[in-house]
């Protein structure tokens, strides 16, 4: 989940690109609207809070984002979110929280959460986001993102949470006796999280889109009920209350896949740890993971039995031959065929910064052996010094309590603002 857009012309970052509503339309059957693509009139139709916020020169777009402190945070997460904040934090006004009130729709270790959560608020830091560009915060220290939560469940229909394909998958998986309704509602927290702070743009990946266009349509629903005319005969300014997000999905790495099985998401909630590469993994269980990792057995010289038909010479009489056939099958990085070979192409490519024709050119005639050594030195080469960091950062628990505390502050300022002004444009009494 996350979000911003742009004041003017929009600069996206690298390896960052809009989602068209195109590309949206057949992840969601459903009334729910298709994204749209990002423009300037997107940006300008919707008009800021009625209080004012901080004065700013120019304000960049906004950009908010988080992940669940729950498991390790493996290399899906890195490479497909936070990866990718550490070059938004320098083009949009950026919010990074670790969303401990999702941690608990499923069940968890309740003594655990709090540690796992300073965790992974050092690891955001490790990895590489900046305190003094982009604000730092845990949602739970935020109380703004539950009341909001609330006030858009009384406007959004139970048909449109029953069609969310994670709460079917996991709901199914758990079982009805160990579901509880916050995995039902839990998708409008994350819109809460969204539209709290008038986010512009939401880094997600494909299998948030839906949740995104969720987000969309309750901002819309709530900006026709409560917006415009009727809120400023109750003393507001009139217009939207929400700006309405665009989706911003990374051109790689947006979905990292399973080291045990290509076609499924790395996961935290996977029961094989072999099938995550962890963050924090010492240099020794990565070359484990990385040489037991699935491959498939296309590449190589293999042997091939092959029959073919020919006719006798001025003769109706047809004989059929039997051979072998030496054949060689390079490495692929585009093969539908072949998803363990494009996932470990894609992780080679998004941890080294090469480009795709570089990564086939060094790659496409190696054997399996050769490529898993020279993708875990890869691999242990970049997380070296973020974990070392992450050591540091854990050291020093005051340093990272007054991070937090900041950003929290930062948060609530403009979370503040819009919970206000949904509060008197929904009719209650203020204080």
């Amino acid at each position: 989940m996350s979000r911003a857009l742009l004041a003017h012309v929009l600069h996206r970052p690298p390896l960052l690109a809009s989602r068209s509503g195109a590309d949206a339309r057949g992840l969601l059957a459903s009334r729910i609207h298709p994204l749209r693509r990002l423009n300037c009139s997107a940006a300008e139709a919707a008009p800021g809070p009625t209080e004012e916020a901080p004065a700013s020169t120019a304000r960049k777009k906004r950009v908010v984002s988080g992940v669940q402190p729950t498991g390790m945070v493996h290399l899906g997460n890195y490479l497909g979110a936070i990866k990718n904040w550490v070059a938004l934090q320098d083009l949009y006004e950026t919010f990074f929280f670790i969303v401990d009130l999702h941690a608990i729709t499923l069940p968890y270790d309740a003594p655990e959460l709090s540690k796992a959560t300073r965790s992974t608020a050092a690891i955001y830091l490790a990895c590489g986001i900046d305190s003094s560009k982009a604000s730092i915060f845990v949602q739970s220290h935020v109380r703004a993102h539950v009341e909001l939560m609330w006030l858009l469940s009384s406007s959004t229909p139970i048909g449109w949470l029953n069609r969310m394909i994670q709460f079917k998958e996991k709901s199914r998986k758990a079982g009805d006796e160990n579901v509880g309704v916050a995995l039902l509602t839990y998708p409008v927290l994350m819109a809460s999280d969204i539209l709290l702070y008038q986010s512009d743009l939401v880094p997600v990946g494909e299998d948030q889109t839906q949740h995104l266009e969720l987000t969309r349509e309750i901002a819309e629903r709530v900006n026709n009920l409560y917006g415009g005319r009727k809120w400023k005969k109750l003393g507001g300014r009139g217009g939207n209350l929400f700006k309405v997000p665009e989706a911003l999905i990374p051109l790689a790495g947006a979905r990292v896949m399973s080291l045990t099985d290509g076609l499924s998401k790395m996961s935290k909630s996977a029961a094989s740890d072999q099938s995550r590469i962890n963050l924090l993994d010492p240099k020794d269980v990565i070359v484990n993971k990385i040489k037991r990792c699935k491959t498939d057995s296309f590449p190589g010289f293999s042997l091939k039995l092959f029959t073919s038909t020919f006719s006798l010479p001025n003769s109706s009489i047809r004989k059929k031959a039997h051979g072998i056939e030496f054949v060689y099958s390079s490495l692929e990085f585009d093969n539908p065929e072949r998803p363990e070979c494009r996932n470990l192409f894609s992780i080679y490519q998004i941890i080294t910064g090469k480009t795709k024709e570089e990564v086939v050119s060094e790659c496409q005639d190696m054997n399996w052996g050769t490529f898993k050594t020279t993708l875990t030195d890869a691999l242990i080469e970049h997380l070296q010094p973020i974990q070392a960091r992450y050591e540091e950062i854990m050291s020093d628990p005051g340093y990272l309590d007054n991070i937090l505390l900041e950003g929290a502050g930062k948060a609530s300022e403009i979370a503040d603002i819009t919970l206000n002004n949904v509060y008197q444009a929904m009719g209650f009494l203020r204080r």
